[in-house]
């Protein structure tokens, strides 16, 4: 299980390696996103709070993605953290994210990005439930749900 010390050393010292790596061109990423999709995935926008569509949705299955389809996180995981985003507590494997160290806004956050395609998917912060105490706050337009009866087809 990631702790906060991990994803802090995860940004200052480097991310684990993903399992495979997939780079496009932007025009080829403009040619299979929606704008809405490529603004915030690609130029690490942000989406209204409660707004996303997936922000409410507790259907069982894997968030993955929507670049890569990667699977970033699982429904098992999922808590409202009342903040307006679909919120997380883990990945669902300690190499799907990459962080990074993001000083915008006069801030200091830690950006998460898909590790197969470098997909923004919004910040972790250090304010989530026990056990982790993480709180993975992604953007619904950064991923697509992959319900468990969509997985059996």
């Amino acid at each position: 299980m990631l702790t906060w010390k991990d994803i802090i050393s995860f940004s200052v010292n480097g991310n684990p390696k993903p399992d495979r790596r997939v780079e496009k061109t932007e025009e080829e990423w403009k040619a299979i996103l929606t704008s809405e999709q490529f603004r915030i995935t690609r130029k690490a926008g942000t989406e209204a709070p409660h707004s996303g569509g997936l922000c409410t949705s507790y259907e069982a299955g894997k968030y993955n993605c929507v670049c890569c389809n990667t699977p970033l996180f699982d429904s098992t995981i999922k808590f409202n953290s009342g903040t307006g985003w679909p919120s997380f507590s883990q990945p669902i494997k300690e190499n799907a994210i990459k962080y990074l160290k993001d000083t915008a806004f006069g801030m200091v956050r830690v950006e998460v990005q898909c590790n197969t395609c470098d997909a923004h998917q919004g910040h972790v912060f250090p304010d989530g439930p026990e056990p982790s105490g993480l709180r993975y706050c992604i953007n619904s337009e950064s991923m697509v749900l992959q319900t468990e009866e969509q997985v059996s087809e």
